[in-house]
């Protein structure tokens, strides 16, 4: 366990993964994981008192969109809780590793957003981390 949650904490990681990236498969809703944990790691930029998965997911403003889609709703399946079990123990993806922000697109990804540094495209979602030496809590 890398960062302390609660149950619901964690059905509200798995439910968001679902509705940020079920079209992107698992691996994509593990990198979305990967993001809300970095957040509540951070201790810098908008997250310094962003101390839990609850204040991460739900973040106003900076938030995730997906909070807003229908898929946010319900209970996660068995399968989703897996998957977001597997982000709270510590297994990251590339390019989400280090990253604090993405966004979906149906083309090229900018090199900069919000002045911080691509670090990587899978599938739709864009991945941004901040620079070395900024955040150190995620590196």
């Amino acid at each position: 366990m890398i960062i302390k949650y609660t149950s619901n904490e964690r059905d509200l990681l798995a439910r968001l993964m679902r509705a940020e990236a079920l079209g992107e498969g698992a691996l994509g809703m593990l990198m979305v994981g990967n993001v809300t944990v970095n957040r509540v790691l951070a201790n810098c930029y908008t997250f310094k008192d962003i101390t839990t998965l609850y204040k991460a997911i739900y973040q106003n403003p900076g938030g995730f969109s997906g909070t807003k889609s229908s898929l946010f709703n319900g209970n996660p399946t068995t399968k989703e809780r897996e998957l977001a079990n597997r982000v709270l123990k510590g297994e990251y993806y590339y390019p989400a590793t280090h990253a604090l922000w993405f966004y979906a697109t149906s083309g090229n990804c900018r090199s900069k957003w919000y002045d911080q540094s691509l670090s990587g495209k899978y599938k739709k979602h864009c991945f941004y981390s901040p620079d070395k030496g900024v955040c150190n809590s995620i590196y």
